[in-house]
């Protein structure tokens, strides 16, 4: 059996520390509502009332001091003299995530190091690219669709949510078709682990996945040195080869991108599939007019966002809302909160696709750290909804939904669809 930290011992003092600690941390700061959004609810949003109630700035019993407002929070997430790090170089919860071998290392980086390797990813993601990989995407989302059509009754992001990003993220990076089914399986345990580490056997199943992962993209880019081709993976092999980006910053990107490239998308399209059920008369006006795609994106990113939280460190004291901020001092910006916030949006709890005339969502988080990705997710998104509404229009739920009870992510597990 393998072991996550070396040692079958190890590995009895980390599985004690995944069982009691959470159990623990509620013991200790019980009656702070962050602390309970952090141990997971279903439905975050009386927590975020109750936070919001506690100020512009809420004091946690975790020391972090949490934002719920929009305009707050729209500025937090610009101010360059914040950091995604501490003064000691660590990300909040990474000591955890590195112990069973995940590197987001490049998620975390500051400039100048994010300048270079955000540049280095950049030209996959132009306008031009993107609207490049639409042909592709509508051909994806139909043989998907053949088959759950055929089936009649099939779960949404296992069958069409969830393989749909992978194939385009995998198209993008030069993954052979014949590791798909590797790619996919992979990356889908990798990509839980958002929602937190919560046992050993987790640990060990990630650990082993990210192996596996690594092994993939490390034979990938060997295959790209000896025979380049016009994929990403590609690019970056020729920037390591001028010295532009690291042998272990060229692996680190690689999983990034896969694993952050179809996470976002699959709750994308999940959450909007799933508001639209629920709010029959958005389906309808939906169907019959495609061409709300964009605002259907812009609305789910807004009303239920895939993103619920980003955290920014100020490396010296700094003052936001009249209160002086610590160095190391964590800013948590509720984005799921920040994107219902009264005093900004009209009827924030209401799902309209037709909304227009309001601040755009924090859903893609802002500054330098803006979501390189998101021109591409809004395409995905754009096209899978229309193909999915055109294709399906009687579409149904077919039982309950499990969603996802992470504070960072919002998204269904399962999502059981009939198509009549």
């Amino acid at each position: 059996m393998s072991t996550v930290t070396g040692s079958m011992f190890g590995d009895l003092l980390f599985g004690a520390q995944l069982k009691f600690g959470r159990p623990l941390m509620k013991a200790l700061m019980k009656g702070d509502p962050f602390i309970d959004l952090l141990l997971g609810v279903e439905d975050p949003r009386p927590i975020y009332d109750a936070i919001r109630a506690g100020g512009p700035l809420y004091q946690s019993k975790g020391n972090a001091l949490v934002i719920t407002s929009h305009t707050l929070g729209t500025q937090v997430l610009r101010d360059r003299r914040l950091h995604i790090c501490h003064t000691n170089g660590k990300a909040p919860g990474m000591e955890l995530m590195e112990k069973v071998g995940w590197d987001g290392s490049i998620l975390n980086l500051d400039p100048p190091d994010h300048t270079r390797l955000r540049r280095l990813a950049q030209p996959a993601f132009t306008p031009r690219k993107i609207e490049a990989y639409r042909v592709g995407v509508e051909r994806v989302c139909n043989e998907l669709l053949d088959k759950a059509e055929a089936r009649g009754e099939f779960d949404l992001i296992r069958d069409y949510a969830g393989p749909l990003p992978l194939a385009v993220i995998g198209e993008m990076l030069g993954v052979p078709e014949s590791e798909y089914d590797r790619f996919y399986r992979h990356g889908r345990v990798i990509g839980s682990i958002i929602d937190g580490v919560k046992s050993l056997e987790m640990a060990r199943e990630f650990k082993d996945a990210h192996g596996a992962y690594l092994q993939l993209f490390a034979e990938l880019i060997e295959a790209r040195r000896a025979e380049p081709a016009d994929d990403l993976v590609s690019v970056l092999v020729a920037a390591h080869g001028e010295d532009k980006v690291t042998e272990h910053e060229l692996l680190a990107l690689c999983a990034v991108l896969a694993v952050t490239g179809f996470e976002t998308t699959t709750n994308l399209i999940g959450n909007a599939t799933l508001a639209l059920l629920e709010h029959p008369e958005q389906w309808e006006m939906f169907r019959e007019n495609p061409e709300l795609g964009p605002k259907l994106v812009e609305e789910t990113l807004r009303y239920d966002s895939p993103a619920l939280q980003a955290t920014r460190i100020p490396h010296e004291e700094v003052e936001f809302a009249g209160q002086q901020i610590k160095a190391d001092q964590a800013l948590v910006v509720l984005v799921g909160a920040a994107n219902h916030d009264p005093e900004v949006y009209r009827d924030p709890d209401r799902f309209d696709i037709t909304r227009e005339g309001e601040p755009e969502h924090l859903s893609f988080s802002g500054g330098i750290h803006y979501c390189i990705g998101a021109p591409l997710a809004r395409m995905e998104g754009d096209v899978a909804m229309r193909v999915l509404a055109e294709r399906m229009p009687k579409l149904r739920a077919n039982g309950p939904q499990r969603r996802r009870s992470s504070p960072v992510i919002s998204g269904v597990h399962t999502f059981p669809v009939a198509v009549s």
